[in-house]
């Protein structure tokens, strides 16, 4: 959305790595940034490749609302865990229009979703992850990680960030991925663009952090 894979240079790294990967280049729409256009989303919808991967980057998280564009292509029940410094459902102030901040609230109203667990925020109640799975096992999972869940020596975002470390954060998705639950997939956000003031040392932090969560999530995603 904003070219910032590019800048990181994670299609390089990727490459090195014999990683498979497809770039989707939208950085010429108009009205993405933090709000979706009516027009912006359809185009979305109508452009996304099916079947996409079970792994899924989506920039910063002024783009977060393509979780719930990526969420609502999956045709069958599934559950949603969202790890995130911010809960993402509040009311927009431009109507139903899909937005950075509320895409969790219109999340909610598909006919797919069964339940949806946030961790992260402060103040934010998380029910016990091993118990909730283990209430839902064999059931679909989807899960969305927003990297400013996490302090700024493991990510760096142009959002408020939160003080769980990376390990912390692979812990929690060895957890599911490794759990009785069926993961259909994971998408990422939480970059920083060099519009909005990324450096050198912020392209390395975060290029490092988002190769260790592949890590993570290649090592354990095929196990179903």
């Amino acid at each position: 959305m904003s070219g910032v894979y590019g800048t990181q240079r994670l299609p390089e790294a990727l490459e090195a790595a014999g990683i498979r990967f497809k770039l989707l280049d939208f950085k010429d729409m108009e009205g993405t940034s933090c709000y979706c256009s009516p027009a912006s989303e359809t185009f979305l919808r109508e452009h996304l490749p099916e079947p996409l991967p079970p792994v899924r980057w989506i920039d910063s998280g002024d783009y977060h609302y393509l979780s719930c564009i990526l969420a609502s292509l999956q045709k069958a029940p599934f559950h949603f865990v969202l790890l995130d410094n911010h809960p993402d459902n509040q009311d927009s102030a431009f109507g139903p229009v899909l937005s950075c901040g509320n895409w969790m609230k219109r999340l909610e109203g598909n006919p797919f979703l069964r339940s949806s667990v946030t961790i992260g925020p402060e103040g934010c109640e998380a029910p016990d992850l091993d118990e909730w799975m283990a209430e839902r096992s064999g059931e679909r999972l989807y899960i969305s990680l927003d990297k400013d869940i996490m302090g700024k020596d493991f990510a760096r975002t142009d959002w408020s960030h939160g003080s769980y470390t990376l390990d912390e954060v692979k812990g929690l998705l060895e957890m599911m991925l490794c759990g009785p639950m069926e993961c259909v997939a994971v998408d990422i956000c939480g970059e920083l663009s060099d519009a909005k003031g990324a450096g050198e040392r912020d392209r390395a932090v975060n290029l490092a952090t988002n190769l260790e969560l592949l890590k993570t999530i290649n090592n354990h995603i095929t196990k179903h």
